[in-house]
């Protein structure tokens, strides 16, 4: 796939440890009450991780609690909600994912390229981010608050968007004479590709890796 990713390094496996390896609790293993904010994103951290197991489309405040061996309380106070922990996951995944497409468009001249680029950033980071992928599709919010939902669809929403301004000047280079049509087409399908292998991949129990043969097919779709 080097000729999809070659400019753009892997993506958030380490983010969030790395946050917490930098800290000062990292530094100092032997205060036991970490601050604040290190708090929270040890929360999220094990709320990811915990999403990565079988059968764990649901997690309640008190798993979790219990898995930091905290008391539910003590959640509380640094998220007010469950679905604010939720939110904070996927404030990662947007900062992590679009970070990585503003990269690609400013730095690739290439409208298909960039199409194959940001396709692919986005599946390389959920099969880094198993636990994060569930929540892209969507499996980890179905009992959970319907704002989360209608964010990750507006997550996807402005991916596709990105791939039509893309893909219009590709088509526009192409000669096109129906550039908006033809960008907007492919835009959708490129979209329902990745939802689609991401699905596959949590629904696999993360063994159908949603990178397998992707070089090929987004070669096939863009060019």
């Amino acid at each position: 796939m080097s000729d999809v990713t070659d400019d753009t390094p892997p993506v958030g496996e380490d983010d969030l440890d790395e946050a917490a390896a930098d800290s000062p609790a990292a530094a100092a293993p032997m205060r036991k009450r970490p601050k604040p904010g290190e708090r929270r994103v040890q929360i999220l951290q094990t709320l990811a991780g915990m999403l990565e197991q079988p059968g764990a489309e649901r997690i309640t405040t008190a798993a979790l609690a219990a898995k930091l061996e905290v008391s539910e309380a003590a959640l509380y106070r640094h998220f007010a909600s469950k679905a604010q922990m939720f939110e904070g996951l996927i404030e990662f995944i947007e900062s992590s994912v679009f970070t990585l497409v503003n990269r690609i468009t400013e730095h690739e001249t290439s409208g298909a390229v960039q199409a194959q680029k940001i396709v692919a950033v986005l599946l390389q980071f959920g099969e880094k981010n198993p636990g994060m992928t569930r929540v892209m599709v969507g499996d980890a919010l179905v009992f959970e608050h319907e704002r989360l939902t209608l964010r990750m669809n507006q997550f996807f929403d402005r991916l596709e968007s990105q791939l039509r301004q893309s893909l219009r000047a590709a088509a526009e280079a192409a000669g096109s004479p129906t550039p908006s049509v033809d960008a907007q087409a492919l835009a959708s399908a490129l979209s329902a590709l990745a939802i689609g292998r991401l699905q596959r991949y949590a629904r696999s129990g993360f063994k159908r890796l949603p990178t397998e043969h992707l070089e090929p097919a987004l070669h096939r779709l863009t060019t």
